[in-house]
């Protein structure tokens, strides 16, 4: 089989320790760290004029104490809203960051990203695009070759436009459950390198398919080791994970 190469770990975290800290955060992804995670997936939006940050809803309900849209407000309104208090005490006051401070504490640290565009409704090739240019923007140096992001939507119309915007990024497709009929046919219409689909969906037969057509395999999230073990088997190439703790972190 002629498999693109593939630069990421076996294993990656899933928004920045899963659900041990504050997703989406700094914290979290230095919680990550602490169990040996060198690798982290984030979700990123634009705020409501135009600044990139890491928020996984639509709104900032559930993950601060802010109400509402998130299209619907100013980076200074998101940013002053305190994202670490609805997970636990220790957590009070951390501030959602912006994809541009999370990218740079990566390159710092020698830390591999998989940045999921998770564009607002309608907002989808706007988001794809932005969130495109400015990885560029952050990785343009050579000397972060190695740090390259693994771009991820959901949105086929997100990478889209994040292929036109940067084409030099690996993309992958990411796909409910169940594994929709066309998973194939929308890799290759935004040039994905891999299919990124719920673990439950994956069979035996599907991630050989995927390999036969030049596709590498990612999926999320998987939190137990034995059903990690048994997709690593299957020559899944990348599994995504809540369980930072349980779940050791590998290289190759």
């Amino acid at each position: 089989m002629n498999l693109p190469a593939w630069p990421y770990p076996k294993t990656i975290a899933h928004r920045g320790a899963g659900k041990l800290a504050p997703e989406n955060t700094l914290a979290a992804i230095r919680h990550g760290v602490s169990f040996g995670y060198r690798a982290t997936e984030i979700d990123v939006k634009l705020s409501g004029d135009g600044t990139l940050l890491l928020m996984h809803d639509d709104t900032t309900n559930r993950c601060s104490d802010g109400r509402g849209r998130v299209a619907a407000k100013t980076w200074h309104q998101l940013a002053l809203l305190d994202a670490g208090s609805w997970h636990s005490p220790a957590y009070a006051g951390e501030p959602i960051p912006t994809y541009w401070r999370v990218a740079k504490y990566c390159i710092a640290n020698g830390l591999q990203l998989n940045t999921e565009i998770k564009p607002c409704i309608g907002r989808e090739r706007e988001t794809g695009a932005a969130v495109a240019l400015e990885t560029q923007a952050l990785f343009s140096d050579p000397a972060h070759a190695a740090l390259r992001p693994l771009l991820s939507s959901f949105s086929t119309e997100a990478l889209i436009a994040a292929r036109d915007a940067a084409p030099e990024f690996d993309r992958a497709h990411l796909f409910e459950n169940p594994l929709p009929a066309d998973w194939l046919a929308r890799c290759k219409l935004v040039g994905a390198i891999a299919m990124d689909a719920n673990w439950r969906t994956l069979t035996k037969e599907i991630v050989l398919e995927a390999h036969t057509n030049g596709l590498r395999v990612a999926c999320y999230t998987c939190n137990d080791l034995a059903d990690a073990e048994m997709l690593w088997s299957w020559g899944v190439d990348t599994v995504i994970t809540d369980a930072v703790d349980k779940i050791p972190f590998r290289a190759a």
